[in-house]
């Protein structure tokens, strides 16, 4: 008689999960470079964001 194999789940190691999440963050950080409407708007965030925080090391200047 053949033996079965086993069906047991494999339960995936931390590494693996973050391999995976990696992965998938990099094939959408593709879509977004192709796509020009998405990347404007990533660069005006990040713009905005870059700005707040240079008014925040600016404050921080008097106090050193």
């Amino acid at each position: 008689m053949a033996k079965r194999k086993s069906l047991s789940t494999a339960v995936p190691s931390e590494n693996d999960w973050r391999t995976e999440s990696d992965m998938s963050t990099l094939i959408e950080a593709e879509k977004i470079e192709k796509d020009p409407k998405r990347m404007a708007a990533v660069r005006k965030l990040a713009k905005s964001r870059l700005m707040g925080l240079a008014a925040i090391a600016a404050e921080g200047k008097d106090e050193s």
